[in-house]
C-alpha cells in the first residue's frame, strides 16, 4: 500500500536525525547478506479463525469485507506506542504485526480471504537499514510465504492493495472503519442513496464481528484461563511486597504488576488501577501516585493480557495492615453478597439485564442496612429512581475476551438486554464508593470504596468463577495477604 504521511514526517521510515550516508557506504551495505527462513508451522488454532471468518462471510453473502489491525500510535514526536493489533482483525487472522488488512471477496459459494501484508524487507534497496520498518530496526519480518503458512491464509504485498480497493463497488462493500485512515479513505463511505456519517453497513459489520465474539470457544477459554492464572500469580506478586507497617507508592505496586504481565504475557490488558485510601472511590483511577497507608483499604483493579491478547479483569481490595476494621468488613461483606448472588443467579437463558439488578438490590438493601437509603429498597431500585446508584454508579460487569470490554460493538438486544448463552465469558463486579465529599454519608465512610470482581464462565449448569484461586472473602484475603507477605518476595520465572 502507497505510504502517506500527514505528520510532515518522511513516509520512507526515516528521521530528520538520521545521518546522511556516501554511496561508498550504501554500496557496501547492499551485499555479502545471507539469506534467511523461518521455521514456521501452521499455529495450532488456525482452524478456529478460519471457522470464525466462514462465520463473518456467511452473514454477509456476495459482499466485500475490509478489516484492517491498524497501524502504529504516536506517543511523542518520532516514538510511537508497543503496537497492539486490532481485536477484530487478530480475533479473525491471529496476525500480530501492524497495517495489515483482511479482506474477503465472494467467489459464489462463500468468500476467499486474503491477507494484505507487509512483508519482509529487500534486500534490493535501501529500506532493511535505513527505514524504522527496515528488519534491522525491528527484527526479521516474515515472507509472504512464511506468513501464509504459519496463518493458512493466502497472502498478498501490501503494497497492492491502494489497486485492489479501488476496484471494490461501494454498494456491496463493508469496512471495519477507524483502525486505518488510508483504507477509511479509499473506500467510499455508502449508506444507501446518500452518504452521511457512519454508514449503517459499516456498523451492521462490527456488530457482527462482536457478536460472534460473544460465545469463547475451547482455545478461547483456555487463553483466558492463561491470563486469568498469570494475574492470581501478579496479585500475589503485588501483596508479597505491600508492608503492613508504612506506605509505599501505588506505582510501585502498578510497576511490580507490569513485570509479571510483561514476563507471563503480552502486557497488561487495560491502564492498572491501584487505588490507595480515597483513590478506591475513583472508578478509574490511573494516575496511581499516591501512597498506601496502614489502616486504610488498597483496591486493585488489574489484568494481564496473554500472548494471544485475551486478557483477565480481575479486582481486589485489601486491608494494607492485615485486618478489616469492623466499618471495612460490613462494607466489605456487603459488596462481596452482591458479588456472589449475582455469580449464582447466572446460567444459560437468565438476562444480563436481570443479573445486574439481581447484584443490585443486595447494595440496595446494604445501603438500607447503612442507614443511607433516603427511600425503601424497592422505591430505590425503581427506573424512575434508583437513587442507590449514588453510591455504585456502573453496572454488575461486561463481556471479557480479546478485549477488557469485549463484544463491545454488539446490538443492545443481544448483549445488554439480551440472554447469556453457553460459552460467554463475562466479568461481576459490583462495588460500593463513598466519595470524601458526600455530606449524605457518615465521616468514617467518607473516602472507602470496595470493588470484588471476577471473571466467569457461563455453562450448561451455571457459572464457574475463572479466577477462584484468588480469595474474596474477608477472612480468606486475610489470610491469603498474610500467607503471601510470610512467603516473601519472588520474581517472574
Amino acid at each position: 500500500m502507497t505510504e502517506e504521511r500527514t505528520d510532515g514526517k518522511p513516509a520512507d521510515g526515516t528521521e530528520s536525525h538520521d545521518p546522511d550516508f556516501p554511496p561508498a557506504f550504501l554500496a557496501f551495505m547492499r551485499q555479502g547478506w545471507r539469506d534467511t527462513t523461518l521455521p514456521v508451522g501452521p499455529r495450532p488454532e488456525v482452524p478456529n479463525y478460519a471457522k470464525r471468518r466462514a462465520a463473518l462471510s456467511a452473514a454477509f453473502p456476495g459482499e466485500t469485507l475490509v478489516i484492517p489491525t491498524g497501524g502504529e500510535k504516536v506517543r511523542a514526536n518520532d516514538t510511537e506506542y508497543r503496537f497492539r493489533p486490532g481485536s477484530d482483525f487478530a480475533y479473525l487472522t491471529g496476525d500480530h504485526d501492524p497495517d495489515s488488512v483482511l479482506v474477503l471477496r465472494p467467489n459464489g459459494s462463500g468468500h476467499d480471504a486474503i491477507l494484505y501484508m507487509r512483508p519482509r524487507s529487500s534486500r534490493e534497496n535501501d529500506e532493511f537499514f535505513r527505514s524504522r520498518h527496515g528488519e534491522l530496526w525491528v527484527g526479521r519480518r516474515h515472507t509472504l510465504t512464511e506468513k501464509s503458512t504459519e496463518l493458512g491464509l493466502p497472502t498478498v504485498d501490501l503494497t497492492e492493495l491502494d489497486a485492489a480497493l479501488a476496484e471494490l463497488a461501494p454498494a456491496r462493500t463493508r469496512v471495519l472503519r477507524g483502525f486505518d485512515a488510508r483504507v477509511d479513505a479509499a473506500v467510499r463511505v455508502y449508506d444507501g442513496p446518500r452518504d452521511e456519517g457512519q454508514p449503517a453497513r459499516d456498523r451492521e459489520l462490527a456488530s457482527a464481528v462482536s457478536e460472534l465474539k460473544l460465545v469463547k470457544d475451547e482455545w478461547e477459554i483456555g487463553q483466558l484461563q492463561d491470563a486469568i492464572d498469570a494475574t492470581v500469580r501478579g496479585f500475589e506478586d503485588v501483596a508479597r511486597v505491600l508492608p503492613a507497617d508504612r506506605g509505599v507508592s501505588e506505582r510501585l505496586l502498578e510497576g511490580i504488576f507490569a513485570l509479571r504481565a510483561r514476563h507471563d504475557g503480552n502486557d497488561v490488558g487495560y491502564g492498572s488501577i491501584v487505588g490507595a485510601g480515597e483513590h478506591a472511590t475513583i472508578l478509574h483511577w490511573v494516575h496511581n501516585h499516591g501512597v498506601t497507608r496502614p489502616g486504610e483499604l488498597l483496591l486493585m483493579d488489574m489484568g494481564v493480557e496473554g500472548q494471544n491478547l485475551y486478557t483477565a479483569d480481575v479486582t481486589r481490595v485489601l486491608p494494607v495492615n492485615g485486618r478489616f476494621t469492623a466499618l471495612q468488613r460490613q462494607v466489605y461483606d456487603i459488596v462481596y453478597a452482591s458479588q456472589q448472588a449475582g455469580i449464582e443467579f447466572i446460567k444459560p437463558g437468565v438476562t444480563f439485564k436481570d443479573v445486574h439488578l439481581t447484584c443490585m438490590r443486595v447494595l440496595a438493601e446494604g445501603l438500607a442496612e447503612l442507614g443511607l437509603l433516603p427511600v425503601s429498597v424497592d422505591e430505590a431500585m425503581d427506573e424512575k429512581s434508583t437513587v442507590y446508584r449514588r453510591w455504585t454508579l456502573h453496572g454488575f460487569g461486561h463481556m471479557l475476551g480479546i478485549d477488557v470490554h469485549d463484544c463491545s460493538n454488539a446490538r443492545k438486544e443481544t448483549y445488554r438486554d439480551g440472554a447469556l448463552g453457553e460459552g460467554y465469558v463475562l466479568t461481576v463486579e459490583p462495588g460500593l464508593y463513598f466519595q470524601p465529599e458526600d455530606e449524605l454519608v457518615p465521616e468514617e465512610l467518607r473516602g472507602v470504596g470496595i470493588r470484588i470482581e471476577d471473571d466467569v464462565l457461563v455453562t450448561s449448569s451455571g457459572a464457574v468463577n475463572m479466577s477462584a484461586d484468588l480469595p474474596r472473602q474477608a477472612d480468606e484475603v486475610e489470610t491469603w495477604l498474610a500467607e503471601q507477605r510470610e512467603a516473601g518476595l519472588r520474581l517472574p520465572g
